[in-house]
């Protein structure tokens, strides 16, 4: 053992003599490098032979020496700085992260507890008042008029209906009379979608003094044909709020809009939720209008107006995933949880179906005071720019129309078929997805492309170019994710991506890319 011992320290010892031996020579290096008296004495011994050129020349040496010099430091001290910010970059990103899960997992606490008083609730439930708890008794029959004066009225669950005579549903049920005796109009079913647009803004610019460009007006269109959600974004004063409010107009359905205030939190505040105390439902006209959706043909608009000054992904969270259900007839909203004998006619098992002929228009702001909008909103939306106010033109005096949901969906069929995106630039589209995959590491994704595939045919049916429809879908929906990606290391890749669109679709073509990608250079 003792023989070991000297071996091994020996061993150790001779290799770290090798470490200081290393750690000597560096530290002798750089002594040598900045011996300044050593180079001056050399200077000296050799400047008294210098001619006039001689001086000349070894002052701009010494001059280019002390710039390499420089420079190296310098370049050293920014890939100091550039890391140091990169990696604050990303132990902020992963604090932030680290605080939304915690957020995440109190919000889910807190809403499992809700839902505990809730079904605690339900379960005790009882008549008007209080006074006594419902019976259960599956075969018992009792009166619906009530007793003397403090007396409890009795009610009843029959095959899992509770039958009583109360009515939690007030608006709804008004809608179940309105269309007992509702005559549909007379849709007009010989316009194009072309003719839409311009009836659209010629409607808007003569009868209600707002001017859109037919760009616009193709694009919301567009979007209407490729998702149930459309988002308006952009500057104050732009006409965000006015297209989807005289869009109704021009269809003779008002458009409901809905205000959202910064306090929403949950769905509660968009569909309305059942009192306890007075056993009554608080209806929203949200509710109401897709109650409603299900009994006529009208192209119905839902304005949610700001809808960023609150988290979208909280308010609005249950309908973005029922939106996102492949089978229509499986989109249903839980209203109630269980069922009234006096429930509205089209309230199946507490349950509200969402209809296809109705649309969920947000606009949107960015600022101090809003939120920004998630990717999972995004993704499953369609961004329509307005950046620029609308120019004043003339336009004949135009009358609204009425225009019939099966119409307007047949037109969008038809587009599908008569004006599908060119096997051509299907293949630059995934070329493009995967030089952006191997550079940048952002991935399109199936439902965006299938997104792009619904949104072009119908622009082009509106009289839209089929390139600048691909263009306003890859950058209002691919390339706006590059802005959470650390855009100050990756500026080269950028404009090596604006090189790689031109060569690929032209040059003068996706402007709207272009455009957007020079703009993200310029911001980081």
């Amino acid at each position: 053992m003792n023989g070991f011992l000297k071996w091994f320290f020996a061993f150790i010892s001779e290799m770290l003599k090798g470490y200081a031996e290393i750690v000597r020579g560096i530290g002798r290096g750089f002594k040598q490098i900045f011996n300044i008296k050593n180079y001056i004495e050399i200077f000296k011994s050799f400047s008294k032979d210098f001619s006039a050129l001689s001086w000349i020349l070894a002052v701009l040496a010494i001059v280019i020496v002390a710039a390499i010099y420089l420079l190296i430091v310098t370049m050293i001290v920014l890939a100091v700085r550039k890391y140091i910010r990169f990696r604050h970059s990303l132990v902020s990103n992963e604090d932030l992260l680290e605080e939304m899960g915690e957020l995440q997992r109190k919000v889910m606490k807190l809403m499992k507890e809700k839902d505990e008083i809730m079904a605690m609730k339900v379960s005790q439930m009882g008549i008007p008042g209080g006074a006594a708890p419902l019976s259960l008794a599956g075969g018992g029959q009792y009166g619906g008029e009530g007793g003397e004066e403090g007396e409890a009225v009795p009610t009843v669950v029959e095959s899992g209906v509770v039958q009583t005579n109360d009515r939690r549903f007030s608006k709804l049920l008004e809608v179940d009379d309105f269309y007992k005796s509702y005559t549909p109009p007379e849709y007009d079913n010989d316009v194009t979608l072309e003719g839409i647009c311009e009836r659209f803004r010629n409607f808007a610019c003569s009868r209600m003094h707002l001017y859109y460009e037919p760009k616009t007006i193709m694009l919301f269109l567009a979007g209407m044909a490729s998702t149930k959600l459309i988002i308006l974004q952009g500057i104050s004063g732009t006409g965000k709020t006015s297209l989807p409010y005289s869009f109704g107009k021009f269809l003779q359905v008002d458009t409901t809009i809905a205000s959202v205030q910064p306090s929403w939190r949950d769905r509660t505040e968009l569909f309305g939720y059942f009192n306890e105390f007075t056993k009554n439902f608080n209806e929203t006209e949200v509710l109401r209008r897709i109650y409603s959706s299900n009994y006529n043909n009208d192209v119905n608009l839902i304005l949610l107006d700001e809808m960023n000054i609150a988290r979208v992904e909280y308010y609005f969270a249950e309908m973005l995933s029922i939106l996102e259900m492949p089978n229509a007839d499986e989109w249903e909203l839980d209203i109630v949880p269980n069922v009234w004998s006096t429930d509205p006619v089209k309230l199946d098992k507490g349950k509200i179906v969402i209809p296809q002929n109705i649309w969920y228009v947000g606009t949107a702001n960015n600022d101090d005071s809003t939120f920004a909008i998630s990717d999972k909103v995004y993704d499953r939306a369609q961004p329509i720019n307005l950046d620029s106010k609308g120019v004043a033109f003339d336009a004949p005096d135009t009358p609204p129309m009425n225009l019939g949901f099966d119409h307007l969906d047949k037109l969008f069929k038809e587009a599908f078929d008569k004006y599908p995106i060119s096997q051509e630039n299907l293949k630059k589209v995934q070329q493009l997805d995967l030089w952006v995959i191997e550079k940048l590491r952002v991935a399109f994704g199936n439902r965006i492309l299938k997104q792009m595939n619904l949104f072009v045919p119908v622009y082009v049916a509106c009289g839209g170019d089929e390139l600048d429809g691909i263009d306003y879908v890859l950058a209002t929906k691919i390339f706006r994710k590059f802005e959470s990606l650390n855009l100050a290391m990756l500026r080269e890749e950028l404009r090596e991506l604006c090189v790689y669109i031109q060569k690929s679709f032209g040059k003068n073509k996706m402007n709207e890319s272009i455009a957007y990608l020079e703009r993200l250079q310029k911001l980081f």
